[in-house]
């Protein structure tokens, strides 16, 4: 008895596309294209010769690779890198540091004056740096501060603490106590279930804790301008505005100075983003 050969079997049907998922796509795509506009707009500019910068072709006619390299040559760029890399990496630590008792105190205890200590935490944050300028340089220049990267840590650090605070405390409040009583029963003392318990779990508050006082602080421009007036002491975002003169703006070392500014952070936040989201939406969802 032969057997017929069996019907090949019918194709999967092509996934129909709904209409609105086709408009969320293409406004995403659209809003993307628009935000990284400006910065391709940025790296093309950087690549133009001196001659072209006031053409009005979108490219220009020759890329001057060389710009990259001029633009270290020419300023105290270098310097200005290190500057910034100290000051943010610096800032960063005495947060953490100073952070990271202060949350896990007001997370875990209720003593009295709790919710006034947040309330101060908080009130700090509405101190812009420019209006204590005045009083932050003479408090400086009598200590004879000026200057110095320690002065732009300590500013830094300073203005970027109570939101660590914030982030860490309630992050740290959303850890089940039981957790480390359970470790002190075995053995442990407070700290130490501090250390291989909590600080573990709350890795993800940290890690946003960090990203976001590394940014502020690598990003800042007016104490670095006012506190610091010698070139080598400055960080990078003064170092950038010297080029644009009174008369003049070289915008093409302009730009090429921006993109080595981002870079670093750029980098940083591509390989820590899923432990930013992850720090900022916990809370939400315990």
């Amino acid at each position: 008895m032969s057997l017929a050969p069996a019907a090949p079997a019918a194709p999967p049907a092509a996934r129909r596309l709904r209409p609105r998922t086709v408009v969320v796509a293409a406004t995403a795509w659209l809003l993307a294209a628009v935000f990284l506009l400006p910065y391709a707009q940025m790296v093309i500019t950087a690549l133009r010769p001196a001659d072209e910068l006031r053409d009005n072709t979108y490219l220009p006619e020759h890329f001057a690779w060389s710009n990259f390299v001029d633009v270290w040559r020419e300023s105290n760029l270098g310097s200005n890198l290190r500057v910034t890399l100290l000051v943010a990496g610096g800032s960063t630590v005495l947060v953490l540091l100073v952070a990271l008792p202060a949350a896990y105190y007001t997370a875990r205890m209720t003593f009295r004056g709790r919710k006034l200590f947040l309330l101060l935490v908080l009130v700090t944050q509405m101190f812009q740096p420019t209006s204590l300028l005045v009083g932050l340089y003479r408090e400086f220049y009598q200590l004879d501060m000026l200057n110095s990267v320690w002065t732009l840590i300590l500013c830094n650090a300073a203005f970027n603490l109570a939101f660590a605070i914030w982030i860490l405390s309630a992050y740290i409040g959303s850890i089940p106590v039981a957790l480390e009583e359970a470790a002190m029963i075995d053995g442990l003392s407070r700290f130490k279930a501090l250390l291989r318990v909590t600080l573990p779990l709350a890795l993800p508050g940290v890690v946003t804790a960090v990203i976001f006082t590394f940014i502020a602080a690598w990003n800042e421009f007016v104490m670095g301008l006012t506190l610091s007036t010698v070139p080598d002491s400055q960080p990078l975002t003064v170092g950038i505005n010297s080029f644009v003169g009174n008369y003049t703006v070289q915008w093409n070392f302009l730009f090429a100075g921006s993109i080595v500014a981002i870079l670093p952070v750029v980098v940083l936040f591509a390989f820590i983003e899923r432990q930013v989201v992850s720090g900022l939406t916990a809370g939400s969802v315990k």
